[in-house]
């Protein structure tokens, strides 16, 4: 199995560390519990970032977002939702996702340049996607396999270390 075979790798590269006297053993142990670990604390950022969104555009509109997302299920744009107040949701969804960007130059994921392409076009961007017809998706229960398999090979040969 090409999975086993990926974490019989991390394995020996790990012990082959040690052994070198590279790492010690509670290094090794403290890098395969990051990386099992690393998926989780990704989905709560994830998650943490969403809610945050929606805190947003709920506080931006005063509309609950509950109400957002039945509104949006029966075809309305978030611009009608919004009313009078798309101009101002159309501004602090701008600042949003440039803060994020911003954020990701700080941190180094993104280049400045990389930066400056997601930011041209981001206002007209934000602003067709708030005038669109977006069905909110009916959210599905998955399973562990089905979870498992959208998880990025690195994550689950991380998981699968820590279960050997």
């Amino acid at each position: 199995m090409l999975f086993r075979s990926a974490v019989d790798g991390v394995a020996a590269v790990l012990a082959d560390l040690v052994k070198a006297g590279t790492i010690t053993q509670a290094q090794s142990d403290a890098i395969s519990k990051a990386l099992v670990n690393a998926p989780a604390a990704a989905q709560a950022a994830a998650e943490a970032q969403k809610a945050a969104h929606e805190k947003l555009i709920a506080d931006t509109t005063g509309v609950a977002w509950a109400d957002i997302q039945t509104r949006l299920q029966a075809g309305e744009t978030l611009g009608a939702i919004a009313g009078a107040k798309k101009d101002a949701l159309i501004a602090a969804l701008v600042k949003e996702a440039t803060d994020r960007i911003d954020a990701a130059v700080a941190a180094g994921r993104v280049t400045a340049e990389q930066a400056t392409q997601q930011k041209t076009g981001l206002a007209e961007r934000i602003t067709a996607d708030v005038s669109s017809v977006h069905k909110a998706p009916v959210a599905k229960k998955r399973s562990e396999e089905h979870t498992s398999e959208l998880q990025s090979r690195l994550h689950l040969v991380c998981r699968l270390l820590l279960e050997k």
